[in-house]
């Protein structure tokens, strides 16, 4: 089932997984960009894993990973919001080889992880945590292991992938160890990233679930769960959008009006295309019910 994700225990293994393919909602994501094959591939990947981190953590609000850059990919932004929708972009300068590794993309970059909860009644601003992990690994899914590993998180492995048609990722993470006898878990937590590592990544992006976890462990116990829907999802409005501009104050408004005619603003997660006029500020600055937001864009 494409753009879908799916939670799966392996009984025996003491370990649990996730599953996720992006198809459709990979395709809008791509619309909304010519983005070159190397870096296309690694923003799939950043979405697959963005949406398997999203369904392993509990939060209620938007769960971010941003990778930047020196060159000559500068940054590439996905984000994961609490109702299982995903957007993402990616920023990058001159022409890049299809067979670009990811250090050769990023050079010696940094990945930033965060979460934002929405606030609660009475609150001007949710909690947020963020985690900075260096690009010492030389595939994306490295640099996941890194965060885990630095986080001192359940152990985790990641496996990603993706092409012009799909976006796929796998997750493990082992139980806790005060629940099994420590050795027989990391024996257990051994065999099953063993075999998890003989994954192609053809399997990877065209198998479904069922059949995928079939080849890896056909001679262990394994519990699937009913797949959950992931979709595209912007979260940009004429909303945000005014509350943006409201924040650059009514002086400094009205002077870009007067130079341009209007303020043109493009969101470049989905490309929708805000445009307000002489009377639109007029009407925004004497309305006193404006929400602002200056990371609509960002």
């Amino acid at each position: 089932m494409a753009n879908s994700l799916q939670r799966f225990t392996l009984e025996n293994l003491h370990t649990r997984g996730e599953w996720v393919s992006l198809e459709e909602t990979w395709q809008e994501i791509q619309d909304t960009n010519d983005y070159p094959p190397a870096v296309r591939n690694v923003l799939g990947e950043a979405l697959a894993a963005i949406s398997l981190l999203a369904e392993s953590i509990k939060f209620d609000g938007s769960l971010t990973l941003q990778i930047r850059g020196t060159q000559p990919v500068t940054m590439l932004v996905v984000q994961a919001n609490s109702n299982a929708g995903i957007r993402g972009i990616a920023h990058w300068q001159g022409d890049i080889p299809s067979d670009a590794s990811f250090n050769q993309l990023f050079g010696a970059g940094t990945m930033v992880i965060s979460v934002e909860n929405t606030p609660k009644k009475g609150q001007q601003q949710g909690e947020r945590y963020q985690s900075l992990v260096s690009l010492n690994g030389e595939t994306l899914a490295d640099c996941f292991k890194e965060y885990f590993t630095q986080s001192e998180q359940l152990k985790t492995q990641l496996w990603l992938a993706a092409d012009e048609k799909h976006a796929a990722g796998l997750m493990l993470q082992s139980l806790p160890e005060d629940m099994f006898d420590k050795t027989s878990q990391n024996n257990h937590w051994t065999h099953a990233t063993v075999l998890a590592e003989t994954i192609k990544k053809e399997e990877l992006l065209t198998l479904d679930a069922s059949e995928l976890l079939h080849r890896l462990y056909h001679e262990e116990e394994i519990r699937l769960y009913d797949s959950q829907a992931v979709h595209f999802e912007c979260s940009c409005s004429q909303q945000k959008i005014e509350g943006t501009v409201y924040s650059l104050g009514e002086k400094e408004v009205n002077d870009m009006v007067a130079e341009q005619g209007n303020i043109s603003i493009n969101c470049e997660f989905c490309n929708t295309h805000y445009q307000l006029d002489a009377v639109d500020v007029k009407r925004l600055f004497s309305d006193a019910n404006v929400t602002i937001d200056d990371k609509t864009l960002h």
